[in-house]
């Protein structure tokens, strides 16, 4: 039974496959934005840097000990009085010079945005949002009044996202975050939150909102008040710099959120269930279309163990957005924090994260393209299978490589069931073959990724050239990948390759497919693992 207040309820139903589904959903609501390259690097975070100092000793730790790092976040600290679009000039006196530096080394920085304005007189952005149009920028109550709520800054109000002037302003506020140097922007507190001691954290249910001319209350508003504001970031980051793909992920939002960004977990609690909890959401999300998205690498608050650490660290590494992050009170997420053992096997999942980086290129693009998460269920192809239907611990990545993350505290193997066919294990070599259940090595050093035969996979080389990565097909089978190769960060065309896996004698021959350009795979070196019984690739 389901009952709607304000309006009637609109249903769309696509039958069909997953695949076919997640098309539908995208053709409804809208292709999924695709982040820049950098944005599917490592990433690292945290509430509580104590200024340029501190973000510089963090970088340096990641680069003297051979850890890539592509982003670092700077939480609500480095703002003046918590004030969206300020800085902190004593903690954070040179921000524009430190940007280029860490820029220099390969390390882009990331505001927070939050939407809620100190309500203050003299404040910059609260006296230009009331002269907004001719009710000013900000929501307000049924008697005219505006709607004052209590966040970071203390007492605030509150952008109507829901009106188009309202996004064209805000998104022009933007242009302070880039001449600071950032690169990208992620949203927090947009449910939207006001701090309440009981009752709903949010907005007054009888807030008014224009609703794009509609007009109507928070009811109605409140769902959709993230993904307003996403787009207002959205399109105010691509006017002000129209060369390059936005970099935008949000807390909140609403169907269609994909089109400008990506979400993550918000504050996940650290522990093992947290750690459960990451992979179902990043899981769920995908098939709600949102396929860009990842949790607080070894939870929000407190202090996990070193084991606990290592483990989400490792699940973190296959996810699309891979980013430690910690509350102001809660202990250090630096991989090094945790002792040399633990160092290490981050550093192995860090290597092999960006090894993986032109696979991980590719599933944006094929998201983009089809509406398909990189993070899939295992029963994606199989959907009638109902022991793969009953499968919460593991995931595809891709149609490439199954994921089996440790999920429990002093586990060292674990039970994967497999999908129809043979897998190899990516370490080992040992095949496997489903469907059905198979017990696997899982030391501290690695989780378990096995790699379907036949799998044409792109990844880096040890001089970090692209190359194909093949997995045997099984005997008399043959396989195949997708390949897209990175077009950069702006808006040039991504062309799409195909490449075929196939037996030739005893040998594993590598064609591309399509066009009439058959042949060798087209200048790329190929690999080929997982070859048996004396075959050669």
């Amino acid at each position: 039974e389901v009952r709607m207040e304000g309006g009637p309820l609109r249903c769309w139903v696509v039958a069909g496959t997953p695949a076919r589904v997640l098309r539908g959903w995208t053709a409804l609501t809208g292709a999924p934005a695709v982040p820049p390259s950098w944005a599917l690097g490592p990433q690292h975070a945290r509430w509580g840097f104590g200024g340029e100092r501190e973000v510089r000793r963090v970088v340096a730790g990641y680069r003297e000990r051979g850890l890539p790092l592509s982003v670092l976040h700077l939480d609500i600290d480095h703002y003046d009085g918590h004030r969206v679009f300020t800085v902190d000039r004593e903690r954070f006196p040179g921000l524009p010079g430190l940007a280029k530096e860490l820029r220099a080394e390969g390390v882009r920085l990331v505001s927070i945005v939050d939407p809620a304005v100190k309500a203050e007189p003299g404040d910059a952005v609260f006296d230009a949002g009331l002269a907004v149009g001719e009710r000013g920028a900000y929501v307000r109550d049924a008697r005219g009044r505006v709607v004052v709520g209590e966040v970071w800054p203390g007492a605030c109000v509150y952008p109507d996202f829901t009106d188009s002037l309202v996004r064209e302003w805000w998104g022009s506020l933007y242009e302070e975050r880039l001449s600071q140097g950032f690169s990208g922007v992620w949203h927090d507190m947009n449910e939207p939150v006001s701090f309440a001691a009981f009752g709903d954290p949010s907005l007054p249910r009888s807030a008014r909102h224009v609703l794009e001319g509609a007009g109507g209350d928070h009811r109605e508003a409140h769902n959709v008040y993230g993904l307003a504001m996403a787009r207002a970031g959205y399109e105010g980051l691509l006017r002000l710099r129209p060369e390059e793909r936005p970099f935008l992920f949000s807390r909140s939002g609403w169907a269609g959120l994909q089109r400008y960004g990506g979400t993550w977990s918000g504050d996940v609690s650290t522990g093992w269930p947290g750690l459960r909890a990451s992979l179902s959401l990043v899981l769920g999300l995908g098939l709600c279309g949102v396929p860009y998205s990842g949790p607080d690498v070894g939870g929000f608050d407190g202090s996990p163990s070193p084991e606990l650490y290592l483990r989400w660290f490792q699940l973190g590494a296959y996810l699309p957005l891979f980013r430690t992050h910690s509350a102001i009170d809660a202990g250090r997420r630096e991989p090094w924090e945790f002792g040399p053992e633990v160092l290490e096997h981050a550093r192995a999942a860090l290597v092999e994260r960006e090894r993986l980086h032109p696979y991980f290129v590719t599933l944006s693009h094929v998201a983009r393209l089809s509406g398909a998460p990189y993070v899939r269920p295992v029963w994606w192809t199989a959907p009638g299978d109902r022991g793969l239907r009953g499968c919460e611990d593991a995931f595809l990545l891709g149609d490439a490589l199954l994921v089996a993350p440790v999920l429990e505290e002093g586990a060292d193997r674990r039970v994967v069931r497999l999908p129809r066919g043979r897998w190899y294990d990516t370490v080992t070599g040992r095949a496997y073959e489903g469907p059905g259940p198979v017990v696997v090595e899982a030391p501290l050093s690695r989780i378990p990724v096995l790699a379907r035969a036949g799998a044409v996979i792109p990844v880096r080389d040890a001089d970090g050239e692209l190359e194909l990565e093949v997995w045997a097909p099984a005997p008399g089978r043959s396989g195949g990948g997708l390949v897209v190769r990175d077009p950069g960060d702006g808006w040039a065309e991504a062309g799409l390759e195909r490449y075929v896996a196939r037996w030739e004698g005893d040998r594993v021959v590598v064609e591309r497919d399509g066009g009439g350009e058959g042949g060798p795979a087209v200048g790329l070196p190929v690999r080929v693992r997982g070859v048996v019984e004396g075959a050669e690739g």
